[in-house]
């Protein structure tokens, strides 16, 4: 499923880029530009980002 429509970034990619490291928004759309166009997509990317980051605190 697409996060990005104007950067056609998947939900997939999202998922890649948060265990590379990439662990907020700003550093998402550094690697691969998602909410770099009209913004749509700042709300799922950090719900997306919120959710890992939870789960990641949860299971250390």
């Amino acid at each position: 499923m697409f996060v990005c429509i104007c950067r056609a970034v998947t939900e997939d990619e999202v998922h890649e880029h948060c265990s590379a490291g990439a662990l907020s928004v700003d550093a998402v759309s550094e690697r691969c530009g998602a909410g770099e166009g009209c913004g749509t997509c700042l709300e799922r990317l950090q719900a997306i980002i919120s959710e890992r980051n939870t789960t990641a605190t949860t299971a250390a």
